[in-house]
């Protein structure tokens, strides 16, 4: 089986640099069994499906040695299965440590820029220099080691530029240059996109600013459009451009943000350092965003262009909020309803709607939609029997399309189909809530009792302790259940720190905490309030299987200021856990058992089923 890999453009320095593999990112990331986007380059590999590389930009990798070690990082929690049977795809060029070689493919042809050699727009094109510090999510009490990565941006007017999210991803420093100049300028990142990769950054220095325009935004291509892709990749420090057309224009997999929004492919060479550089069209103006490529043996020359309509879906929303809120949900699971017989069964008369299977219980859908409904219409567009839409002329595309047009807080009215009568209903449209997240901005939550260490689980931790760590029964939650109610976490017993007072519990780790002290726990925060309000004699743990650890309340208290020391860890808690802890959750909800349903932010997978 042909494996395909989508790598994101920004290139990884290291001292013992290759020039290897036509993927656009130093290190590679497979799509973990969760339909996502397209993932960052990094280090483990989590789904044999499908593979999407993010764009281009360089960072420094780790040696060979590292990456030899047992379980080392596999592809990236961005990553996740699309449900397309015998691809992968990766997000190329995010900044990841490991070291990948990559070769220059004879059929992708860089283009001299020739009669573009002084275009004025290709001056507003800079290339970004980003130094990084990821959460080590295994120690989550501390940092990595910080390594650097290039990609590109763009100016676009008020002194603001655009580039990938995920080339500043955990960003310490950031820096531009503009062509032609040798002084770099220290760059503000405003806000993160990370379904949509896409970053805003702000430079205060006069300087950097004397003498430029910003780009001009275009309208959407049609297919055949000639498409020029401007950036800083892998191969040289000066400006490149590739040509090309515009293939297709679908909604795609986003494979660091692991959503699907608009996306336009084409067949320009994109690699690891265009990621965050603009393509334009043949008017000089600028028709989206590179972030990514699709790599094949039975493919080539395919890379993926962040469309501007959702460049402008950000940036409003940033101008609207003073911050980036993401794209909405509308949180049901739905199926085709292709079948004639079940139309009938469903008392659909007419050939169209797809059915709703399951309603999340954390979205505003829940309070009005009920399993078994059929949405025929969304704000008065007809709903295809395929769960597509009309776009454009003699074009279709997924009904997820019209979703990603609304913000957050938004109402839309559905028409639908309940026991055979028509109805109209209204839904206010929010981002999705993940019980399990696929990133983490700030530093990982913690909680340290006598060495047992607890943190959440999510994609990050999954990846970098290696999947066959953390046992099929939690991955599986991971990846196929539903939030019950918002601010719900799955609390994992980490790791245990030995110390006299954890004697027989030295080699637990990755294991599930359901229970403490009888009451069942809601998420680290409710955790750490439960601890610290128990007044009884032993602290009660237990854990998936019927596992259970007790210990001597009085002996767990004195012995954690001597593990902090023994281990030089500072607190015994994130600072998130010292707030006063506000109870979120519903506790009727927590009776019910996690969901079974399978979770894919796929519009349509390979059994016919969709998430809105």
């Amino acid at each position: 089986m042909a494996v395909a890999v989508t790598s994101c453009s920004f290139s990884v320095f290291t001292s013992t640099f290759k020039l290897h593999g036509s993927s656009s990112s130093c290190c590679q990331s497979r799509l973990a069994s969760r339909p996502s986007s397209i993932g960052v380059v990094a280090r483990k590999s989590m789904n044999p499906k499908c593979n999407f590389k993010r764009g281009s930009s360089s960072s420094h990798c780790k040696s060979d040695s590292e990456k030899d070690s047992a379980c080392y990082k596999k592809s990236r929690r961005r990553s996740k299965d699309d449900g397309i049977s015998g691809t992968a795809f990766k997000s190329f060029g995010t900044q990841r440590k490991e070291k990948k070689e990559f070769q220059f493919d004879s059929r992708e042809q860089q283009v001299e820029p020739g009669d573009l050699q002084d275009a004025a727009f290709l001056n507003a094109v800079v290339k970004v220099y980003c130094t990084h510090t990821e959460p080590d999510y295994s120690l989550p009490w501390q940092r990595q080691r910080q390594y650097t990565s290039t990609g590109s941006a763009f100016m676009i007017g008020d002194r603001k530029l655009l580039t990938n999210a995920h080339c500043v991803e955990h960003g310490t420093q950031v820096k531009v240059k503009r062509r032609g100049d040798d002084s770099k300028y220290v760059a503000k990142v405003l806000a993160r996109g990370v379904d949509c990769d896409i970053a805003l950054l702000s430079v205060e220095s006069e300087e950097f600013w004397k003498g430029t325009e910003p780009l001009q935004f275009g309208r959407l291509p049609h297919l055949q459009d000639a498409v020029t892709v401007v950036g800083y990749p892998l191969g040289g420090d000066t400006i490149s451009v590739t040509k090309g057309v515009v293939s297709r224009i679908e909604v795609t997999s986003y494979a660091h943000g692991s959503s699907d929004l608009l996306g336009i492919q084409i067949d320009a060479a994109i690699n690891p350092g265009n990621s965050g550089g603009p393509a334009f069209n043949e008017q000089g103006e600028c028709i989206g965003v590179a972030f990514q490529v699709y790599r094949s043996e039975e493919a080539e020359n395919i890379g993926y262009v962040i469309p501007t309509t959702v460049v402008s879906h950000f940036l409003d929303d940033y101008e609207r909020n003073g911050k980036y809120t993401g794209f909405p949900s509308l949180g049901v699971l739905l199926q085709k309803l292709e079948n004639p017989a079940l139309r009938a069964c469903l008392k659909v008369q007419s050939n169209e709607g797809v059915l709703v299977r399951r309603v999340e219980p954390t979205s505003d859908a829940n309070i009005v939609l009920k399993e078994g409904d059929v949405i025929v219409s969304f704000d008065n567009v007809r709903v295809g029997c395929e769960g597509t839409v009309p776009f454009r002329s003699n074009e279709r595309i997924a009904f997820r399309y019209l979703i990603s047009q609304k913000f957050p807080g938004d109402v839309a009215e559905l028409g639908i189909i309940r026991a055979g009568k028509f109805m109209q209903v209204q839904v206010v449209l929010n981002p999705r809530v993940h019980l399990v997240p696929y990133h983490i901005d700030d530093q990982p939550s913690y909680l340290i009792i006598a060495g047992l260490v607890f943190t959440p689980l999510s994609e990050p931790l999954i990846e970098e302790e290696c999947e066959d760590s953390i046992g099929l029964k939690l991955l599986a939650k991971a990846r196929y259940s539903l939030a019950r109610f918002k601010g719900e976490q799955i609390v994992i017993l980490s790791q245990v720190l030995a110390n006299e007072v954890n004697i027989g519990y030295e080699d637990m780790g990755n294991q599930q905490v359901l229970k403490f002290n009888g009451t069942q726990i809601k998420n680290i925060h409710h955790l750490a309030h439960l601890v610290d309000s128990c007044k009884d004699q032993y602290l009660v743990f237990e854990f998936e299987e019927k596992y259970v650890a007790v210990l001597e309340r009085e002996a767990a208290s004195a012995a954690s200021s001597c593990v902090l020391k023994d281990y030089g860890i500072q607190s015994e808690r994130s600072p998130d856990l010292l707030k006063p802890y506000v109870d979120l959750g519903d506790n009727q909800a927590m009776e019910q058992d996690f969901g079974d349903t399978p979770i894919s932010n796929f519009e349509v997978g390979f059994d016919g089923l969709l998430w809105a």
